[in-house]
């Protein structure tokens, strides 16, 4: 018997299944990156991380109030005076400033059309463990949620993995900008039914990862009334609410149900943090807001599992409720988000590269169909395969996003320097005009190929290796850590 069989035997069923979504395009592209870094001056030759969707393009708005505001801090000597209270503070329903101020600062994202009570905002770590808490609240291990595709890939893993739900893609085109309508969600509640699967709800990411759009009005009030029907629960991942950079205006899934009279609201709960707007991923602030009294109830006892640091909610508790800050904050990031944005959707319109029209998120949705040799999914991945092995760049196939159609990418733009920016254009030009002429871009080789995990055909989250990475693997952290 092989080593890894008896370590199988060892561990759980849970720890060793195979939805933990690591097999996949998406983190391959990760690997890709980590095992050959770009660094301008000590590697310009490596892979340039274009898969994480991280804000740092207002760090230094961060850093300028930090220095100004040393008593946010129980590390300081001026905030030292602190430091036995919040070290003591062990209340899983969270200190009273924090969530006082989340809750004013996710009502200035959305405009201040809408209020949110402190009471109603429960704690996780990160995204990823709000996830995870909302689906232990509403499902049982086989019971499954609807979601339009193309969606984060690891939603595998934040939704399903330890708890045993299942992910019904809900099929959207690109005939009309991938929106979600009513047809495709009944049409998919049917199958699922026809199949006696327990659909339990619909989970929708607005503004849309990896599309960068926001959902309409109209659209939106369409989804409420679709759960209302079919009584099932409706998640609405808000994370990038506060990355939208044109227009139209943003609107929340809270400020529709104020203006539906028949509104089960109760069905209705809302998955934020802090990792995308303000740019703070390591400070792993996750949130469920919930318009369901049970919700809140069980949600509280499970996020004694995940509780954001006492310090962390102390630091962020002052800087979010510094109105003057948060203002200029918002607007500075829609700004350099929205310029950022322009810069390099222009330079790639200039080798004819068209992106899906949006007007949010730290990504854009980029259509190579014109490049693939063949219009198929293996096609993409061969495509893919070029670009992370020639261009040197970690862009992720549309596949991994369970996309309907081959030859889409998703281009994250907001982590990276400005010039970082610009030699991944000259990249991408010099592979673009390359293949027009029949040449290869003239990028040095790595000394040992990249071996990916996924050759054929688009991912599904249903097939993928039951094998995970060995604890020996020369990767020293999984992409699932801080994947995005």
């Amino acid at each position: 018997m092989s080593l890894e069989n008896k370590n199988h035997q060892l561990l759980s069923k849970i720890a060793t299944n195979d939805k933990h979504g690591e097999n996949s395009p998406y983190f391959d592209g990760w690997k890709a990156y980590e095992s050959n870094p770009f660094h301008p001056t000590k590697n310009p030759q490596g892979v340039i991380q274009m898969g994480l969707a991280e804000n740092q393009l207002c760090f230094d708005l961060i850093e300028e109030w930090i220095r100004n505001n040393p008593k946010a801090s129980i590390c300081t000597p001026e905030g030292v005076n602190e430091f036995r209270h919040i070290a003591n503070f062990q209340d899983y329903h969270g200190l009273p400033e924090f969530r006082n101020a989340v809750a004013n600062f996710m009502s200035k994202v959305r405009g201040g059309r809408v209020r949110f009570d402190p009471d109603r905002i429960l704690m996780s770590g990160g995204a990823t463990g709000a996830n995870e808490l909302i689906m232990f609240c509403l499902a049982d291990p086989g019971d499954a949620f609807l979601v339009p595709s193309p969606y984060y890939p690891a939603f595998v893993r934040d939704l399903c993995w330890r708890t045993g739900v299942q992910l019904i893609p809900v099929q959207c085109h690109s005939s009309n900008n991938f929106k979600i309508t009513r047809e495709a969600l009944e049409e998919a509640h049917k199958k699922a039914q026809e199949e006696n699967i327990n659909v339990k709800g619909l989970i929708i990411t607005n503004p849309s990862n990896p599309l960068g759009t926001t959902l309409e009005k109209d659209t939106l009030k369409s989804i409420v009334s679709f759960i209302n029907e079919n009584n099932i629960h409706l998640v609405c991942d808000e994370i990038y609410s506060g990355t939208v950079f044109n227009t139209p205006t943003y609107v929340s899934v809270a400020e529709v149900i104020q203006e539906m009279e028949e509104c089960k609201k109760d069905l209705i709960h809302i998955i934020y943090s802090l990792s995308k707007d303000m740019g703070l991923p390591g400070f792993r602030v996750g949130l469920v807001y919930s318009y369901n009294d049970e919700v809140v109830n069980c949600g509280r006892k499970m996020s004694s599992f995940g509780l954001v640091s006492s310090q962390t909610q102390h630091f962020l508790a002052a800087m979010l409720s510094d109105d003057i800050f948060v203002d200029k904050f918002l607007e500075e990031s829609s700004r350099r988000l929205r310029e950022r944005r322009e810069f390099f959707t222009k330079g790639l319109e200039k080798v004819n590269i068209t992106c899906l029209p949006s007007n949010a998120g730290l990504f854009f949705w980029m259509n190579l169909r014109g490049l693939l040799k063949e219009k198929t999914f293996e096609g993409e991945m061969k495509l893919w395969r070029l670009i992370i092995n020639e261009v040197k760049l970690n862009v992720s196939p549309g596949s991994a996003f369970n996309c309907s159609e081959p030859g889409w990418y998703r281009v994250c733009f907001a982590n990276m320097d400005h010039e970082t920016v610009e030699i991944a254009l000259r990249r991408i030009r010099a592979f673009v005009n390359g293949r027009e002429k029949g040449k290869t871009v003239e990028i040095k080789r790595w000394k040992s190929n990249l071996r990916l995990s996924f050759s054929s055909r688009r991912f599904d989250e249903n097939v993928m290796s039951p094998h995970m990475m060995s604890p020996h693997s020369p990767m020293p952290h999984s992409p699932l850590v801080r994947a995005t």
